[in-house]
């Protein structure tokens, strides 16, 4: 490891606002005036000095570009009043476990490693029969 610290930061913004080109500007001081829209997510690095009370640290930072499409519903919330901001987190929860009860039940499907095997599978004992080379 060649750094004190891996910080992440990501870029949070509308399509179209110059997330990425913000992005370009810091990691490699230039701009491209082409617009060509973020698809998922992306990152840039950039390693760094930070110095700070004397000392000098070595910093590695990852800077993660999102699309830009508005997925998750719009809520106006306020910490103020507490309006909808329980159900902002309960809404975000909900889709951050369904994303992963998806993932989970994907990887349950035949053929996906760290399944385990179900010895008592018909299909599953006449399939390693064939593949045996020394039977």
């Amino acid at each position: 490891m060649d750094y004190d610290y891996l910080i992440k930061f990501l870029a949070l913004g509308d399509s179209g606002v110059g997330k990425t080109s913000f992005l370009y500007q810091y990691t490699d001081g230039s701009f491209n005036s082409r617009f060509i829209s973020t698809v998922g997510i992306d990152f840039r690095e950039k390693r760094l000095i930070y110095q700070s009370k004397g000392r000098k640290y070595k910093i590695h930072l990852q800077l993660w570009d999102t699309a830009g499409q508005e997925r998750l519903p719009y809520l106006e919330t306020s910490a103020a009043t507490g309006q909808n901001v329980t159900r902002a987190i309960d809404i975000l929860l909900e889709r951050v476990m369904i994303r992963m009860e998806t993932a989970v039940d994907r990887s349950m499907l035949p053929g996906r490693r760290g399944r385990p095997k179900d010895l008592n599978d018909p299909d599953l004992n006449t399939q390693e029969q064939n593949n045996c080379t020394a039977c």
